[in-house]
């Protein structure tokens, strides 16, 4: 076995956080005060956290700006195909940290803002408001993998909402991440685009003309995206709604001056809010318009870059549109963006004047389409009326598509009528609706799912007659996470244990953590792992114990569920083992009980009723337990306010058990349940999703399997689930529903909990019920071994070993490679001259 580096080479090799060399603090510093008396117009006597934020922001943006530019000029020279990844959920609000351990800035920041004002910069991380999605992840491996891509969507001046817990209950309010500026994006109105809506087509001879259509324009906002210490900073470009400056003279004239000026909001109310994503869709006029306009806006711009590079203006003519796929791939993230397809149809034909043919050439060559969602009621179907009224020209295309669609279904699979309606992008049945996920199958060259075993799914259920009509359309690519973000920057401890042993080589080779298994019996590093692991749970414990004023036992098992509140993902299952676990102790008080902390957190959709009353649950069980001086810190349950990043940094380098505990076959792939088990957290988990991945990564003996698989949740739908009869057949099931049905959770509301229950025995479309028995069983194994610390720990250290697919970096070269039809290089880029 080799050695751990000594303390000697270590700082030679290490630099996971970056070196903090005097002439870096040194300019640091100079560069710190220099923004916050110009920039900010501040002194340090009157500066507060904030200004300082600001000013650290704008001195490690300093720092982008070169490269970003270097790295667009790069890209014009080389003329490489760029990728075009469009998403109604770019959100990437926390940037400082990111972008300073990309740059290799961590130590010297830390440095010089101890030494200016003796904070450290983490404080001023903290300033930062936003969220980040899994986009985020994605956009981070495009620049450090060096691919020419850019990230594409909305600027919504209100994010998902803030979560405050009142009473037990969810209350929402408005996040306004944009009150106090964003440092990071460069507003780009120089190429603002106009983007239509309503009006009417009109058929000549040379063509079809979309006219009298009211305009909304789209002002573009860049975010520099750093790869990792590459000198490669890529592009996410933010679309916001603006009304056109122009007013109707007449209204003018008599005095409707003041009214058009306040009617402009109802065109800027495009970009105002972001709806929640909650695997259910919402049908909403606005909703549509917002996918319409990011799809609009996007396709000038590809267009627009698409003519002015190198190889457009060599053409002589015009551009040969012919070969926009070789220079152009646009991935549409969900059926969100589905509208490009027509959208790219509708310029291609009506405005460059190709053929129909052509243009449905191009459109399937340069389209992918990856889906997200296996759940019937998320799956998006426009209403055929809104269509027409929204977007009339569209509607036409769509009919076209789904006329020549049909004439190629029907010639494969003659006299198959209902094929041919189970196919069709037009659903006739009740109100005439536009399927969008067959829609973006269609208009596409290739369609993924997002875990294995979901893509078998797609294959063999919802897209079964597509993938009969088009096998070598559908693909697998199981979703990643940033080790960037979700290690380096998030559990700096471990992430220098690990490179103590191994090098720092791992973060940009997340496949080099298989090594990690040499050391499965070293003492020194089974020590370290958990002492780390000790450490962030200490923290977290404080923190805990000052935002939720409940002490907690830092020695318990932390046992961690956050995911949005929604009934596939069975919180409600975690309910009824801390219910269970709650009455053993009570029932042998003085047996030796493993002690546990259970933390549950998530947002539910404003609108999400059934998710609401979850809510209330868990903060009604967690009063009762709470306060229960028999249980004492054996067991506390807490339900984690607002969970966002900020807290997930926190919650997950802390968490010893994962629970993962969808039914099977409903969650598409997870990417929680990676950031949990590269942060040393053990799974107790359903073959669901990438949990499937996971277990045969770290090895199912590594794993708490238990529950149905995806064949027996079809078995038991065919056969029929009865959830009374588990009721009357398990004593501590029945027990637990009936303290939640009599109101003992809820004294002064027996009846609060009726109407759960009631789904639960009569409703329930994911089976608690039937995967209780095997998940309090599995429960029980996990109590045994976390008595055992050593035994523990090498399991968390075969877990993390096993991370190394679960990385972005993996997800996105195979997108590239067998998606775009583009290699990414390692090859860093000079570093600018300024």
């Amino acid at each position: 076995m080799s050695k751990p580096l000594s303390d000697h080479d270590r700082k030679k090799q290490i630099s996971v956080r970056g070196l903090a060399g005097v002439e870096n603090v040194t300019e640091l510093k100079q560069s710190f005060n220099r923004h916050l008396h110009f920039t900010l117009v501040k002194d340090r006597n009157v500066a507060t956290k904030r200004d300082y934020y600001f000013a650290l922001a704008n001195t490690v943006r300093e720092h982008l700006i070169g490269r970003w530019i270097r790295t667009q000029q790069y890209y014009y020279e080389k003329d490489p195909k760029r990728v075009y990844y469009i998403s109604l959920e770019f959100y990437m609000g926390r940037t400082l940290q990111n972008t300073m351990v990309n740059l290799a800035l961590e130590n010297a920041c830390d440095e010089a803002m101890y030494q200016v004002t003796h904070t450290h910069y983490t404080k001023m991380c903290d300033i930062e408001m936003g969220s980040r999605s899994k986009k985020a992840c994605f956009l981070d491996s495009m620049a450090s993998l060096g691919l020419a891509a850019y990230g594409y969507g909305i600027r919504y001046e209100f994010g998902i909402f803030n979560q405050k817990i009142v009473n037990g209950w969810q209350v929402e309010e408005a996040d306004d991440w944009l009150r106090f500026g964003n440092p990071w994006e460069k507003a780009r109105p120089e190429y603002m685009r106009p983007v239509h809506f309503y009006g009417r087509t009109e058929h000549h001879p040379d063509g079809v003309k979309w006219v009298d259509t009211q305009v909304v324009l789209a002002l573009p906002y860049d975010t520099p995206v750093p790869g990792y210490r590459n000198n490669v900073v890529n592009t996410m470009r933010l679309w916001s709604a603006k009304a056109p400056c122009e007013f109707n003279l007449k209204d003018f004239n008599v005095g409707g001056y003041i009214q058009a000026v306040l009617d402009r909001n109802l065109a800027e109310n495009i970009s105002r809010v972001l709806y929640p994503n909650d695997n259910f869709f919402e049908g909403k006029e606005l909703r549509l318009k917002q996918e319409y306009f990011v799809v609009s806006a996007t396709l000038q711009d590809i267009i627009r870059r698409f003519k002015v590079s190198k190889f457009g203006s060599r053409e002589i003519a015009r551009t040969d549109f012919s070969k926009l796929p070789d220079k152009v791939a646009i991935q549409l993230n969900d059926t969100h963006p589905a509208m490009a397809i027509p959208e790219l149809m509708r310029v291609l034909v009506d405005e460059e004047k190709l053929s129909w043919e052509k243009a449905w050439d191009v459109c399937v060559r340069t389209c992918a389409y990856t889906n997200h969602t296996v759940l019937p009621e998320a799956l998006e179907r426009w209403p055929v009326d809104l269509f027409a009224h929204l977007l009339p020209r569209h509607l036409e295309i769509v009919y076209e598509i789904n006329r020549r669609h049909l004439e190629n279904v029907a010639a494969k699979f003659p006299g198959d009528s209902d094929r041919l309606r189970r196919m069709s992008l037009i659903e006739e049945s009740g109100q005439k609706r536009i399927n969008m996920a067959h829609l973006c199958i269609v208009g596409s060259h290739a369609v993924n799912g997002v875990a294995q075993i979901h893509s078998d799914i797609l294959k063999a259920t919802i897209f079964k007659d597509f993938y009969e009509m088009e096998p070598h359309k559908f693909q697998n690519k199981t979703n990643g996470i940033t080790p960037r973000r979700w290690l380096v920057m998030c559990n700096p401890g471990l992430a220098e244990v690990i490179a103590e042993r191994i090098g720092e080589d791992f973060i940009r080779d997340l496949d080099q953590l298989q090594t990690l298994r040499n050391y499965l019996n070293d003492e020194g590093f089974i020590r370290d792992i958990a002492k780390v692991k000790q450490e962030n749970k200490l923290k977290f414990a404080v923190h805990l114990e000052e935002h939720y004023k409940v002490k907690i036992n830092p020695n318990s098992m932390f046992d961690i569920q956050v995911k949005r509140i929604h009934e596939y993902k069975r919180q409600l299952l975690n309910c009824l083992h801390i219910i269970t676990y709650y009455n053993r102790i009570k029932k042998e008080p003085n047996k030796h009980w493993t002690p546990r902390t259970v933390m549950i957190g998530g947002k539910a959709a404003p609108g999400y009723h059934t998710a609401k009353m979850i809510i209330r649950l868990i903060t009604a069980i967690g009063e009762v337990i709470n306060n229960d001086p028999v249980v004492g810190d054996r067991l506390k349950v807490i339900f984690l306010e607002n969970y966002r990043v900020t807290l997930a940094e926190r919650a997950i380098p802390a968490a010893d058990l994962s629970e993962q505990i969808s039914t099977a076959g409903t969650e598409a792939s997870g990417t929680g349940n990676m950031k949990f088990m590269l942060n040393g957290a053990l799974t107790i988990g359903t073959m669901d999703g990438a949990n499937v991945e996971m277990a045969e990564e770290a090895g199912e003996d590594n794993f708490f399997i238990f529950g149905m698989r995806v064949d027996d949740v079809d078995a038991l739908e065919k056969k029929g689930y009865h959830a009374q009869e588990y009721y009357n057949r398990l004593p501590e099931l029945k027990q637990a529903i009936d303290q939640i049905a009599g109101g003992f959770f809820s004294p002064k509301q027996p009846e609060l909990f009726k109407e759960i229950v009631n789904m639960l025995m009569h409703h329930d479309r994911f089976k608690v019920f039937a995967d209780y028995e095997d998940y309090i069983k599995c429960q029980e194994k996990v109590n045994e071994l976390y008595k055992n610390p050593k035994e523990w720990t090498k399991m968390v250290i075969n877990n993390i070993a096993g991370c190394g697919k679960f990385s972005s970096d993996r997800t996105i070269t195979q997108y590239a490679r067998e998606i775009w039809g583009v290699e990414p290089t390692l090859e860093k880029l000079p570093a600018p001259d300024v």
